[in-house]
């Protein structure tokens, strides 16, 4: 799914409109619109307001899960040197 169909739906499914969400994006309702339609590629800055507003993560919002929270659990020490994962 594409996150310009998972903004519209999150907006609907909280019985919000476009103005709603622009006001608390602190942005117009015309750059939520180009937002929402793709016609703009949303910003992280925003991505990250939205996810905090409908208490979502961010795969979620960008089609990677079907899973509204990520569930993490780490189950062994890990280090990370240099960008390698190293299992202990």
């Amino acid at each position: 799914m594409h996150y310009t169909q998972r903004l519209k739906e999150l907006r609907e499914d909280h019985d919000q409109k476009q103005e709603s969400i622009a006001l608390e994006l602190n942005i117009t309702r015309q750059q939520y619109q180009l937002y929402e339609s793709g016609k703009r590629k949303l910003p992280i800055d925003l991505l990250i307001k939205l996810c905090k507003y409908y208490n979502v993560s961010s795969d979620y919002i960008l089609g990677f899960t079907n899973e509204q929270q990520t569930k993490w659990n780490i189950k062994n020490n890990i280090n990370i040197n240099y960008g390698k994962v190293e299992m202990k």
